[in-house]
């Protein structure tokens, strides 16, 4: 909770590794800020966890595999620690095992991924034995579990199938399944997995048009607690799209507007991600100055949170989660790229009108500059470290073609790659249309790259 920047003996939440959101928000800048080498001490605490959680998993609940809970410590506990309010959720493993494929995603290494992939194999084994049947609709679900610190009025806290482990659960074995295609292992494997991917809750909308977060329609409007959980599938997650689930973007849209900006300052700085996710940058920038508010102050923007005049964040009392998280959410407002195309500016805001980025990075091994004035696009670097296709997303106003001038940086003539470049009709569905979701129509382009050259997008 405050790492390195603890200054106490005796520090808050023991200054522990909270795994239920905030160890994972610490860790959402390194990658996409190409700070690769700061992932490191998280993808060896998951190895460590993996092998101290398959003795939880072995005497706590009589499975294979490994399971942890919402909180670990430099010893590497994977119990049931604190009260079952908090304690009685056995996904922080499936969540923390999250980074270790968004790693591969980035550096693209299969000596890397068969590394790792028999930790991720071994969290899905848990889930494999764990999962029961609910009985209404034969989903399976976990159980007991909770949707973290967060209860429906009136009702315990603990439930069985809340929205954030399915969603947890669906990243977990499809991204397994994934790795474990990529690595030309475990065929029989891939099939079981699939049919346990088949039978997983789906999310569901509710009485006002909510993202729901809990299997039963419980969730209030004036419920204003600072987990958002099941917007997972939204952020850090990629299940939640404008593009191919406007529903369900419409839906967490609702929940945002019913839990409110006002929160601790973690929170706020996972609303400025969500509020990016939704590309609404005047909003997420709502956020930053509510978060950046000085605590104490008469227009302190939380239930306390904010920021302390050294600009730590303050929950309070301090958290650094909150500053990683809100540096991953202003990346999100500059560049997105979980939606299968790397989307340039997706949530500006207006008093942003001049700029420019450098280094962000996407998945597929691609480094990304770009410069933008008056709010428009005028020049953008994509850098190639691995090679293999590369798709962007642009605005209609600014559609590729012959004459514009993209090529290679190191080179002098055009490279002639929009002879094979597949130009795609615009991705507003007709679906999306009859939503609240009023977005810019955008093309999506596929080019070939090869590893080490740079290709500069001139817009005419």
């Amino acid at each position: 909770m405050q790492g390195i920047w603890n200054g106490s003996t005796h520090p808050a939440w023991d200054s522990k590794y909270t795994i239920n959101i905030n160890t994972e928000m610490n860790y959402w800048p390194a990658e996409k800020c190409n700070l690769p080498e700061l992932h490191e001490p998280l993808i060896e605490m998951v190895k460590e966890l993996s092998e101290a959680g398959a003795q939880t998993a072995e005497t706590m609940y009589g499975c294979d595999g490994w399971v942890t809970h919402h909180n670990t410590d430099i010893w590497r506990i994977s119990g049931v620690i604190d009260g079952a309010f908090w304690g009685m959720w056995p996904m922080g493993g499936a969540w923390l095992t999250q980074h270790l494929w968004e790693k591969y995603l980035y550096n693209g290494d299969l000596e890397y991924l068969a590394s790792v992939y028999p930790i991720m194999k071994s969290a899905c084994r848990f889930y494999q034995d764990f999962l029961i049947e609910e009985p209404t609709n034969g989903w399976l679900v976990v159980s007991p579990s909770n949707s973290p610190e967060n209860a429906p009025a009136g009702r315990p806290s603990v439930t069985a199938g809340a929205t954030m482990d399915n969603q947890i659960l669906f990243d977990l074995f499809s991204k397994t399944i994934k790795a474990a295609t990529l690595l030309n292992q475990d065929e029989k494997l891939i099939s079981e997995y699939q049919k346990i991917l088949d039978r997983l809750p789906p999310m569901q909308i509710g009485q006002y048009g909510q993202l729901q977060e809990w299997m039963e329609d419980l969730d209030s409007p004036e419920d204003k607690h600072r987990h958002i959980s099941h917007l997972y599938g939204l952020h850090p997650s990629s299940q939640i799209s404008p593009y191919s689930s406007p529903e369900l973007f419409e839906a967490a849209r609702t929940t945002l507007q019913h839990r409110g900006d006002v929160s601790t300052g973690w929170s706020m700085g996972w609303k400025v991600n969500f509020w990016a996710r939704m590309l609404d940058g005047n909003h997420a920038l709502k956020l930053i100055k509510d978060q950046l508010t000085l605590v104490g102050t008469d227009n302190n923007a939380g239930e306390g949170g904010g920021t302390y005049p050294n600009l730590l964040d303050a929950h309070p009392p301090f958290q650094i989660d909150g500053n990683f998280g809100c540096t991953a959410g202003i990346a999100e407002m500059l560049l997105q790229s979980h939606d299968g195309a790397i989307h340039f500016l997706p949530a500006l805001p207006d008093e942003w009108k001049n700029g420019e980025i450098t280094g962000l990075r996407t998945p597929g091994g691609f480094e990304v500059n770009c410069k933008w004035e008056n709010g428009q696009l005028i020049k953008a670097e994509i850098k190639s470290t691995l090679g293999g296709n590369c798709r962007i997303r642009v605005p209609n106003e600014m559609v590729l073609n012959d004459d514009t001038e993209l090529k290679k940086a190191s080179g002098t003539n055009p490279n002639p790659f929009f002879e094979k470049a597949k130009i795609k009709d615009p991705v507003i569905s007709e679906k999306a249309k009859l939503t609240k979701t009023n977005l810019p129509k955008t093309y999506l382009y596929d080019f070939p790259t090869e590893a080490g050259e740079t290709y500069t997008i001139l817009e005419n």
